[in-house]
């Protein structure tokens, strides 16, 4: 049994916004570890449209909270889609400056606690754009698919497992099938299943919990 406590870094995917059951893929991931006999507390620190830029500002100390250095802990990155968006201004975030505090972030967190980082992910083009608030923001799968290579680049460059979910859900019927039935962004709770059997399955979280 591993005895672990982690903080899910992200944005709205990673809070679940969409899913009627309120888990999440977070929530989700992490009780199908308590049924294997791991013992996780999770804590959800994602936050709806949250950009690169506004996650580097908060997530240190919002984790540092949590994680009491007596006890062992790990770091879960999920964010990067909030920055390719679209509005009448432009781009929210330029892309060099996305990937300059994305570097930033995976390497500062690396340091400090095993770290993983995972994706963005898809998008159904059919429903942009989207509102959020009164400000319109439109999403490309073009733009995320580039930004989810650019942060694979930048994760390896500092050590850090990242899985490529856009490129694991691009062409699932299921996952498509999920967004269609939510806004176009957010999978329904189906989709978030999707999410956390993908992630649950990945070496990369594996080998953080089946230790031997």
């Amino acid at each position: 049994m591993t005895v672990l406590r982690i903080c899910f870094v992200g944005d709205s995917i990673t809070a679940g916004t969409g899913d009627e059951t309120y888990l999440g893929w977070p929530g989700r991931l992490c009780a199908a570890e308590w049924a294997r006999g791991h013992d996780l507390t999770q804590y959800n620190l994602g936050i709806r449209g949250d950009t690169t830029p506004l996650i580097a500002r908060r997530w240190r100390v919002e984790c540092e909270a949590r994680l009491p250095p007596e006890f062992p802990a790990a770091l879960v990155f999920a964010f990067g889609i909030n920055d390719t968006a679209e509005e009448p201004t432009g781009l929210r975030v330029n892309p060099e400056e996305s990937a300059r505090l994305a570097r930033s972030i995976l390497a500062e967190a690396a340091r400090w606690k095993p770290t993983l980082m995972v994706g963005p992910t898809p998008i159904d083009e059919s429903k942009m754009p989207t509102q959020f608030g009164t400000v319109p923001r439109d999403l490309k799968n073009t733009r995320i698919a580039k930004a989810s290579r650019i942060l694979e680049g930048l994760a390896a460059e500092v050590g850090v497992p990242y899985l490529d979910l856009y490129g694991q859900l691009a062409d699932d019927g299921e996952f498509r099938r999920s967004l269609a039935a939510g806004d176009g962004v957010h999978p329904t709770a189906e989709g978030y299943a999707i999410m956390a059997a993908r992630i649950g399955a990945w070496a990369g979280w594996r080998r953080g919990l089946d230790k031997k």
